[in-house]
């Protein structure tokens, strides 16, 4: 597994993801994806991007885009992107990168913190109201030091390891009491006498 920068021939597979996932395509620029791509398969599995925000103030980056097929969450993967997309920033001189999303749990495990409205630079805000009007209405600000983001073990140890796996076999067995019913106190409509 590894994760390499989008190439042009990229940009059909990236479209069609990000629809599926209901992700942002705001300003889309295959050039500004990464690509974590399985070795063996040469399967194209997770993607990332970096978005520039050019401004008389000075200029911001915003992670985007990011998106694991299913049959590769939860091995690293998104990890990997993100970590690439924060060295690309760090390389362009960045010292914070901001992200918005609806799932700040998830980039906080890399030392990511959520950010008020107040606290962003006015183009951060702006798009953190767009992005909330189309597609991710409970999507929140965070943000990251590029030297205070954190690649935790597991993720790296997991990434290393990944393989596809089929998401409906992770279903649980349904017992009562997902549907709301106390097994001890139930009463069954039909008595079998057992």
């Amino acid at each position: 597994m590894y994760v390499r920068d989008a190439k042009n021939r990229d940009e059909v597979w990236l479209l069609d993801h990000i629809e599926e996932m209901g992700l942002d395509d705001a300003a889309f620029r295959s050039r500004d994806y990464v690509i974590a791509v399985d070795e063996e398969t040469d399967e194209r599995v997770g993607f990332g991007r970096i978005r520039i925000h050019k401004t008389d103030e000075g200029d911001y980056c915003e992670l985007t885009g990011i998106g694991v097929l299913p049959a590769w969450r939860g091995q690293g993967v998104g990890a990997h992107v993100v970590e690439r997309l924060i060295e690309t920033a760090e390389t362009e001189g960045f010292e914070t990168v901001y992200s918005l999303t609806d799932e700040p749990g998830y980039l906080t495990q890399f030392g990511f913190d959520p950010t008020e409205s107040g606290e962003l630079p006015e183009k951060i805000r702006e798009r953190l109201a767009i992005k909330r009007e189309t597609v991710q209405p409970d999507a929140v600000a965070t943000s990251v030091e590029v030297d205070s983001f954190v690649m935790p073990d597991r993720l790296r140890e997991a990434f290393k390891n990944a393989t596809p796996h089929d998401p409906a076999e992770e279903s649980t067995v349904e017992d009562a009491e997902d549907f709301g019913i106390d097994p001890d106190s139930a009463t069954y409509k039909y008595d079998t006498g057992r």
